[in-house]
């Protein structure tokens, strides 16, 4: 599946010097459209949820880009569940979002902080990366159930964030993430093959993310609008590809090999999308615990119709390869099983998260997607400085 890029909100604080340094949601509001962008519409869920609805879970989007529209409309098409709220700084995505989730008459919000202090249940966070630490604390005060978009945040300050707000979260509240590895059927099925030893002790892995560019560059008359819109461009808001496209492969490694790299080195930079900020191609490697090392490769610069994405696992007795559409269990010479993923593993992530606040199970995810997401911060260090990064030196004891 492509993945679908999310919708712009509101800015965390950067030096007020930097060239990405943000508006403020006021000062932005103002900018976009005047005293019409500060208008809410805003109706309590009551008012559009029937009594037969009234049963269901109701959940909340913030940020109505097209990743935030996609795993809204797999929410509401749910019959545990319904999107009875809709949130994003910029009323023009308000409309198409609706559309994508065939939903009606929700509530409609310009600003995150009103709609979580509305009566949701829970809440989608698919706004741009660097927003991911402040918003989930936010939602994790309000009391609510939270499905953030990955990463956790796009620097080591908003992983930190992220931790701590888990520690705070109310036990009975689920708190996921959209690494939907966790949840798909066949990286389920490859776990467990692995835990039972299929493959005997793993010696080796690597992974792989090779596809095209996913983000078209929108222009805009304002350069502070202009940076939200297209925030995906700018290192600071995205966090980079590696941060925000590649911490998936990250966190199957993360989950599989159960343990975190101790170090990193590697290389990257922009061959074809030059006028963006971030790179378009890298390659690094990882040395794991028990001297499992790791070579994981990505780009965004590959022509249309070619895509390559996956991990792989080797073992003493076979490798297992594991991706958004498959599973292939190699055994021995001419002996390998393929299972295919039925569906989108965004399916079974929402599925998992419904069934889990419907049977009061709930699971707090935020410790191990931080920690995948600065898997994703250490090789970007080693790339970044043009050195060897160490976890110790980087990060300290987090």
């Amino acid at each position: 599946m492509k993945e679908h890029r999310s919708g712009a909100t509101a800015c965390r604080e950067v030096p007020a010097n930097s060239p990405l340094a943000p508006v403020s949601r006021r000062d932005l509001l103002r900018t976009v459209g005047g005293a019409g962008a500060t208008a809410f519409t805003i109706m309590h869920p009551a008012a559009v949820r029937g009594a037969q609805a009234n049963s269901r879970i109701s959940v909340g989007l913030i940020g109505a880009g097209n990743r935030g529209a996609y795993d809204a409309s797999i929410v509401h098409a749910d019959p545990r569940a319904r999107i009875t709220a809709v949130c994003d700084l910029f009323e023009d995505r308000i409309g198409p979002a609706k559309q994508t989730i065939k939903v009606q008459n929700p509530a409609v919000y310009t600003d995150f902080e009103r709609l979580l202090a509305s009566d949701v249940d829970a809440v989608i966070i698919a706004t741009p990366p660097f927003e991911h630490p402040r918003m989930l604390a936010a939602a994790v005060q309000a009391g609510k159930h939270v499905y953030c978009e990955k990463p956790a945040g796009v620097d080591l300050a908003g992983c930190k964030a992220v931790m701590a707000a888990g520690r705070k979260a109310d036990p009975k509240k689920c708190l996921f993430f959209g690494f939907q590895q966790r949840h798909g059927a066949v990286y389920l099925e490859a776990y467990k093959r692995l835990r039972e030893g299929q493959i005997g002790e793993i010696v080796n892995a690597r992974g792989y993310w090779i596809d095209a560019n996913p983000f078209t560059r929108g222009t805009y008359a304002d350069p502070k609008v202009e940076k939200l819109r297209n925030w995906f461009c700018y290192r600071d808001y995205s966090g980079d590809f590696l941060i925000e496209q590649d911490c998936h492969n990250l966190d199957a490694l993360h989950w599989f090999l159960g343990a975190l790299p101790l170090r990193a080195v590697g290389y990257g930079g922009r061959k074809v999308r030059t006028t963006f900020e971030i790179y378009d191609h890298l390659s690094l490697s990882f040395e794991f615990p028990n001297g499992i090392h790791v070579n994981f490769e990505a780009n965004q610069l590959s022509p249309p119709g070619f895509k390559k994405v996956g991990e792989e696992f080797t073992g003493t007795k076979g490798v297992l390869e594991t991706s958004r559409n498959r599973l292939v269990h190699t055994k021995g010479p001419g002996n390998a099983e393929t299972i295919p993923q039925k569906r989108d593993i965004t399916i079974d992530a929402f599925e998992a998260f419904l069934s889990r606040i419907q049977s009061g199970e709930a699971l707090n995810m935020a410790e191990q997607s931080a920690r995948s997401t600065m898997v994703g911060l250490l090789g970007r260090a080693a790339m970044y400085k043009g050195r060897e990064a160490v976890w110790k030196s980087e990060f300290g004891s987090v």
